[in-house]
């Protein structure tokens, strides 16, 4: 799969969350619409899984964590840039969202748990800032960052 196929994808849910406030609501409205039973879902971490084994994503790798930054911010993707980790049974470095995050939860081994939560979408509001947590298996997550604003902690 290029990656000009996930790069739309990406594009066509992107243009659904265009000036939308990221808050617990758009939470709730992405996991009724685009939650773990729908082909969105579906189709995102079937890309995810075949662009990890292709090796054009999470071809990076840092303290047990495999990860990439596929797309910046651009206007195609209302914004967002684009990223995706592989992380088992590990807490990542602590990092703060001055926009923001939207992460899509993706276990692969065991019941794999994002901060907690299980397969489908988590927001975090701007400001907001965490320790990315995998417990109970292995994951990917991908996340989409308003302007691509991360600030990691020193």
């Amino acid at each position: 799969m290029p990656s000009s196929q996930f790069r739309q994808q990406i594009a066509d849910l992107t243009a659904q969350l265009a000036g939308r406030e990221l808050n617990t609501a758009l939470q709730t409205w992405l996991n009724q619409e685009h939650g773990v039973n729908s082909s969105t879902y579906q189709q995102l971490k079937q890309s995810c899984e075949q662009g990890v084994a292709e090796g054009w994503l999470c071809n990076r790798e840092g303290g047990g964590i495999r990860y990439g930054r596929i797309f910046k911010p651009a206007d195609d993707l209302a914004g967002f840039s684009v990223d995706v980790v592989d992380m088992q049974d590990l807490v990542g470095p602590h990092h703060s969202h001055p926009n923001g995050e939207i992460d899509l939860i993706m276990p692969l081994e065991g019941e794999a748990l994002f901060d907690q939560h299980p397969a489908g979408w988590l927001v975090y509001p701007a400001g907001s800032a965490h320790k990315p947590t995998v417990t109970q298996g292995r994951a990917l997550v991908l996340y989409l960052l308003p302007q691509g604003s991360i600030e990691f902690t020193r």
